[in-house]
């Protein structure tokens, strides 16, 4: 299913981010899997992959809050990191026999999605001329149309 973006002016919490709707999607089938009965009986790896998996979508809540560019991109980096943990992981559960090739494509379909949003998100960062909502009010009153002058995705 293709993504909608939205200009950067109508993003104004971290739940707008595709990048964390993806990581939130991703996040709840990797729980869902991780129920499976011989899974959950994996403790060490239920903890693990669960643990990396939420990592995903929290440093990309921790970046946004945080409201400059620089951060958010720090945090944005994490959370491409803890996507590929969350994938490798899934390997591990599949090498194990924990879930079907079927599961295994889907759920790391989903990885797959959340870190390219990601990295998406990150690359156009890189090049905004907007400095993050924290430096809005210091910018604003010298140049109103600023918000809407980068019209790529917020993520």
């Amino acid at each position: 299913m293709p993504m909608k973006y939205r200009p950067m002016s109508s993003i104004l919490r971290f739940e707008d981010l595709e990048c964390w709707q993806a990581a939130r999607t991703f996040r709840r089938e990797v729980y869902r899997l991780s129920r499976l009965p011989d899974f959950s009986r994996d403790y060490a790896l239920v903890s693990q992959i669960r643990r990396a998996a939420i990592s995903i979508g929290s440093n990309i809540a921790d970046g946004f809050e945080r409201g400059g560019n620089r951060e958010l991109i720090q945090f944005l980096s994490q959370a491409k990191g803890s996507a590929g943990e969350t994938k490798d992981q899934l390997y591990v559960a599949l090498d194990e026999a924990y879930v079907t090739q079927a599961q295994f494509d889907q759920a790391y379909a989903l990885g797959d999605t959340a870190s390219r949003l990601t990295g998406g998100f990150m690359s156009y960062l890189r090049n905004a001329t907007i400095s993050g909502h924290k430096f809005a009010t210091a910018i604003a009153p010298a140049n109103p149309k600023l918000k809407t002058q980068n019209p790529k995705p917020g993520c």
